[in-house]
């Protein structure tokens, strides 16, 4: 059985694409940034996802998830499976709203506070790095450009 190559985009497009495409350039950025914290804060047992959810927790009134998952740009059954690991360690709750017994609200607990004391501190020393690797003005340039993308 032979195969034939189909007709291919030309050359040029391409390499317009690799060089021109924001979603291209931001998905490769994103990846090796990803990396680069899932090392840092693997031995807090957490993904730089569960840190940013870690985080978004630490608030005197637990959030309910349908306002943090818009918050961390995920869709809801994102967020319930992201939640899993974390509330089976013990590092937050899964509670019912008083207010509206069909949402949930989400506590990070004692144990939970203690790990992101710790984790914070690896967090800060790496992004240091980070920052010191960029020239200077480009870590606050990509967050504002990045915040305008709706």
């Amino acid at each position: 059985m032979s195969h034939t190559t189909p007709d291919l985009l030309p050359i040029d497009t391409v390499l317009h694409v690799r060089d021109t495409c924001l979603c291209l350039a931001a998905q490769r950025a994103a990846r090796r940034l990803a990396r680069r914290f899932d090392t840092a804060l693997r031995p807090f047992g957490l993904t730089n996802g569960q840190y940013s959810l870690m985080i978004a927790l630490n608030q005197p009134e637990p959030p309910a998830m349908g306002r943090l998952a818009p918050f961390l740009a995920m869709d809801p059954s994102t967020l319930t499976a992201a939640v899993k690991p974390l509330a089976r360690r013990g590092l937050l709750t899964v509670e019912q709203d008083p207010a509206d017994r069909r949402s949930r609200r989400l506590r990070i607990t004692p144990e939970g506070v203690a790990l992101m004391r710790e984790a914070v501190e690896v967090w800060r020393e790496t992004h240091a790095a980070l920052d010191a690797e960029l020239e200077p003005g480009t870590g606050d340039a990509l967050r504002q450009g990045l915040a305008q993308i709706s």
